[in-house]
Order: C-alpha cells, then sequence, then structure tokens
C-alpha cells in the first residue's frame, strides 16, 4: 500500500472519529428531548444513507429475508443507544457522557468470549476492574439524585447497548456497507420512536431545524462514509486506535464550543478508562493476527 493512500486513509478515519466526537455537542445545542433528536437525526441521516448507497450503485433492499429480522433488532438496539447517550450527556457533560460510554471496548472484550464459547483472559477481567474504577473515579457522590452519577449511570447503559449492536453485527450483518447496514438501522430507528414524539412545529425553529439537518449529515452520515472508506485503506487496530481519540476529540470541542471544564477527578478516571480501550484494542489485534 502506497504512503499517499495510507495517508488518505489516516485523514478519513481522523476526520471520522473528530465528527463521531462532535455528535455529543448536540446534545447541549439542540433544545430538544434525547428521543426527539434522536427520531429527527434518524429522519436526516435515513434518507441522505439512502442517497450514498443509491450513488455508490448497491441495491438497497437486503439479500436474505432473515436479514431484514436482524436490521429490525439492530435499529432497535442503535436508536436506544443513541437516546440514552444523548440523555447521558444532557445530565451530566459531554466529556462525562463520552467517557461514560467509552466503556463499551473493554465490555466487548469481556463478552464476547461468553458468545465465542472461548476463555476469558486474566488480563481482560484485570481491564474491566481497570474501567470500573476509572467509572467510580468519575462518580461525584453515590446518589442517583445527583444528575452527573445518573448521566454515568445511563452512559454506561449506553456503551451496553452499543455492545450488543456491535457483536450482533459482526456475527450476522458484515455482509453489507457501512452505509448500507446504517440506512436500515436508521430507517428502523425513525418507525420505533414515531409513537414517542411529542415535537411540534413551533419546536422546530430555522436555527433548530438547522442543527438537526447538521447533525444528520455532517455528524452522522458522513462520518460512517469516511470510517468504512477508511477500512479499505488502514488495518482494523490503526483504525481501532484512532477511535480511542474520541472522548479526547469530544472533551476539546466541548472546551472550545461549549466552555465546559473537566475536573481533575474526571481527567484522571477518563485517562485511566481511555488508555485501557487503547490497551485492549491492541490486544484484540494481536489475537486476531492470522
Amino acid at each position: 500500500m502506497s504512503n499517499a493512500t495510507n495517508r488518505t486513509g489516516l485523514i478519513e478515519v481522523h476526520l471520522a472519529v473528530l465528527l463521531f466526537g462532535g455528535t455529543a455537542l448536540f446534545s447541549k445545542l439542540i433544545p430538544l428531548s434525547a428521543l426527539n433528536i434522536t427520531f429527527l437525526r434518524c429522519i436526516v441521516a435515513a434518507v441522505v444513507l439512502a442517497i450514498l448507497v443509491k450513488a455508490s450503485k448497491q441495491v438497497l433492499s437486503l439479500k436474505h429475508k432473515k436479514d431484514y429480522f436482524i436490521a429490525i433488532i439492530l435499529g432497535v438496539i442503535v436508536c436506544s443507544h443513541w437516546v440514552t447517550y444523548f440523555a447521558s450527556m444532557q445530565l451530566s457533560s459531554v466529556a462525562i457522557g463520552m467517557i461514560a460510554f467509552f466503556t463499551y471496548p473493554v465490555m466487548t472484550v469481556l463478552i464476547e468470549p461468553l458468545i465465542n464459547k472461548t476463555q476469558l483472559k486474566w488480563v481482560d477481567i484485570f481491564s474491566g476492574l481497570a474501567v470500573l474504577f476509572g467509572v467510580i473515579l468519575l462518580i461525584p457522590e453515590p446518589n442517583l439524585d445527583n444528575d452527573i452519577t445518573l448521566g454515568i449511570i445511563v452512559g454506561v447503559f449506553s456503551a451496553m447497548l452499543f455492545t450488543a449492536r456491535n457483536i450482533l453485527h459482526k456475527k450476522y450483518f458484515t455482509d453489507y456497507s457501512g452505509p448500507h447496514a446504517m440506512f436500515y438501522q436508521t430507517l428502523v430507528a425513525v418507525i420505533f420512536l414515531l409513537p414517542w414524539q411529542d415535537v411540534s412545529t413551533d419546536d422546530l425553529t430555522l436555527h433548530t431545524s438547522g442543527l438537526i439537518i447538521l447533525l444528520g449529515i455532517v455528524f452522522t452520515a458522513a462520518p460512517h462514509a469516511l470510517f468504512t472508506s477508511a477500512l479499505r485503506y488502514l488495518s482494523a487496530k490503526t483504525v481501532g486506535l484512532v477511535s480511542c481519540l474520541q472522548p479526547f476529540y469530544g472533551a476539546v470541542l466541548a472546551l472550545i464550543i461549549l466552555g465546559e471544564q473537566l475536573s481533575m477527578q474526571t481527567l484522571i478516571g477518563g485517562s485511566i478508562i481511555v488508555a485501557t480501550a487503547i490497551f485492549e484494542t491492541q490486544q484484540n489485534h494481536k489475537r486476531n493476527k492470522p
């Protein structure tokens, strides 16, 4: 592989991760509930992703009937993940919500052996304990009346949903490109969330509508397309390691745009969680080497 294509892949994956990190800001910027934000985001993203699939000369239909059932399950899980992801940040802060969510790489290495019926390694158990310690450091007080504590719990639950979605996707839905798979998941999310919507036309001001379109196109459809493209040029290890920068990018953007500050305790807890995620990404690559 040439240096030029490698450089292109790195630019694409960093831009994708930066945009994924920026997604979190909309939990604060859009004056709507997490349910409403996710629903409207998915409408925009589904349309754009459908256009991307057709532009790449793929058919929108799925190959097998059973794949539609899997797409429904994945769509319900991913929309539940997005709702809890935004809710976590609305309760706490962008940085804390993203750090809590980034417990998912370690959850994955702890759960995958149970699914694949392989032996769990002691190093993975140690990683799980390290992440648990990092999460405990984030908690200001063990009280559910505290919004930050509640936000961390909701963020960890969002990570559990994302872990379940990734494992199921890897096992049953890898025949489809990223935009194709995400089209069905966003479409299912729109249908699933429709009964709970209470958005009025008064809520959808020009400013709010503009932010929703920006979120759906630039911060949802575009990073998924970039991520898929980057995988053609880079190893899974490189993509995985760069993905671990997402909380960092999100925290920096939240500092610049929203003025959110990080406490020393949050910084230490977040560093432990992200460092463990990076370590587990490296370990996973080594194990999967032929």
